[in-house]
């Protein structure tokens, strides 16, 4: 999503999420003179995407991986590593909030969602589902 950039603005769109039963599991915001991008992981996207559009605010979805880090955060090179070998490029990572199943875990976005997850599974990486992160 977009938000102007003014003191606040993103107080303003967690507060507003909060006030609606949702849950923030992972954020990036990348900041500009004109503007901030923000990517939210959501506990619930569907009414996210409904309160953005009555709300008027502009957004885009896009479908992103959840690995669990079994091994903690020395998982992570390793990890990594099997999307590089795999050949697909990542476009954005970052940490999730939240501990799903008590363990940390990050979020990907790939090339190629499909490809990436059949990779990491048969290498033996849990990839969590929606439910996982909505509990």
């Amino acid at each position: 999503m977009f938000l102007e950039n003014q003191t606040g603005a993103l107080l303003s769109i967690v507060q507003l999420l909060s006030d609606n039963n949702v849950l923030v599991l992972g954020l990036s915001v990348r900041d500009s003179i004109d503007a901030t991008v923000v990517r939210l992981i959501v506990s619930d996207p569907e009414t996210v995407e409904a309160i953005f559009m009555e709300r008027g605010i502009a957004y885009s979805m896009t479908h992103i991986l959840v690995v669990e880090l079994a091994n903690g955060a020395e998982q992570l090179p390793s990890t990594l590593r099997s999307i590089m070998n795999a050949e697909t490029n990542i476009h954005f990572v970052y940490p999730i909030l939240t501990r799903p199943n008590g363990k940390p875990a990050i979020a990907l976005c790939v090339e190629d969602n499909e490809f990436a997850r059949r990779v990491l599974t048969d290498e033996g990486y849990k990839v969590l589902m929606q439910e996982d992160l909505s509990r």
